[in-house]
């Protein structure tokens, strides 16, 4: 992990720190920029299930959820 300096306003900071329930300005930060990702994987995978729905092709979107599901319980689909 790197070192970086960088000026945040402490007020967004603490407004931050108190909707991600962090105590740290470190963990502040790396929780919201962990937030950034995950939202933006969850808003290209919903774009992605929105696109399949647009062209009928929610039968794939199904097989492909069941194969995951599968795979991450060892195969028995619970």
């Amino acid at each position: 992990m790197g070192v970086t300096n960088v000026d945040v306003d402490d007020d967004v900071l603490a407004e931050a720190a108190k909707l991600l329930g962090t105590t740290t300005k470190k963990d502040t930060i790396n929780t919201a920029l962990e937030e950034v990702i995950r939202r933006h994987r969850r808003r290209a995978a919903f774009q992605r299930l929105a696109e399949r729905g647009a062209r009928g092709d929610l039968e794939r979107t199904r097989r492909d959820w069941e194969a995951r599901k599968a795979a991450q319980h060892g195969g028995d689909g619970e």
